[in-house]
């Protein structure tokens, strides 16, 4: 997504509306330092900020700050690891020594592209990604996350229990039902970080673990582009075969306007959209 911080960046380029929602992600900072780079195999490059993230370009090499270690190694080894049909992936690096995380700071190689708004593509991406990830053991990692996200999607799932200051989180809540919907390891984030660069398969950036099934993630991905991507409700009709959809479609809802709602640095605009995505899917 563009930045409210992993949504903000990418799609900027599709909407131009500022948001971060990755509120443990580090904001743009210093350049990365020359022990960093060095370790990364990037000494003598010179790096350049990347605009609208916080990762920086040495050559072919891209370099992001983290904060969660345990998180971003987990990150960085499953991807290594992972082999999908028809998908590019920004493929992690290891330090001289062996690390996946130094510093602060990971590495991958750069992947050419930009977001666009080609949002069927985007959601036939994430099925394609998480038929790989399908047989991916949950990251323990999760139970201890308390960034905006992960907050987010336990109280859209009814797993934590937290005031919501929105009378259609409200309203919507009541409607939600359990489903029968196998859980598994799935990129909860991609709308603006999947890239397109001419007839090049779609690239995926910035990997946000969550444990859902992966039609939600699908469902996500449409309320965003309803939301922001200026989608029309033939998307969601395209996708309806899709198991649980009404269901997903509402819990997708649950999280973004949780996200929202949680996040210091959201805006008027963004709850907005969320409320015509909300009145074009009750249509």
């Amino acid at each position: 997504m563009p930045n409210l911080v992993n949504f903000g960046s990418a799609v900027s380029a599709i909407r131009g509306i500022p948001l971060r929602y990755r509120a443990d992600v580090p904001p743009a900072s210093a350049e990365p330092p020359a022990h960093v780079r060095a370790g990364f195999g990037a000494r003598d490059i010179e790096p350049e900020p990347v605009d609208g993230s916080n990762s920086w370009r040495c050559g072919d090499i891209l370099l992001k700050p983290v904060s969660d270690t345990a998180e971003a190694a987990w990150v960085a080894s499953t991807l290594d690891g992972l082999r999908t049909g028809n998908l590019r992936i920004a493929r992690p690096l290891r330090t001289t020594d062996g690390r996946w995380v130094l510093g602060g700071w990971t590495a991958s190689r750069y992947v050419a592209g930009r977001p666009e708004p080609r949002h069927d593509a985007v959601i036939a991406a994430s099925l394609r990604l998480h038929a790989s990830t399908a047989r991916l053991p949950r990251p323990r990692f999760l139970d201890g996350r308390q960034d905006v996200l992960a907050v987010a999607d336990r109280v859209a799932w009814q797993e934590q229990e937290l005031s919501i200051e929105s009378e259609l989180f409200g309203e919507l809540s009541e409607l939600a039902e359990p489903t029968r919907l196998r859980a598994q390891v799935v990129h909860g984030d991609l709308f603006g970080n999947v890239l397109f660069a001419g007839s090049a398969p779609p690239a995926i950036v910035d990997f946000v673990p969550f444990f859902r099934p992966p039609e939600w993630a699908a469902a996500v991905i449409a309320v965003d582009a309803l939301a922001w991507g200026d989608a029309d409700l033939g998307l969601i009709r395209r996708w309806a075969h899709l198991s649980s959809w009404p269901q997903m479609l509402l819990r997708a809802l649950l999280f973004r306007i949780a996200t929202v709602a949680l996040h210091p640095d959201s805006t008027e605009e963004s709850l907005a959209g969320l409320h015509k995505a909300a009145d074009l899917i009750a249509s």
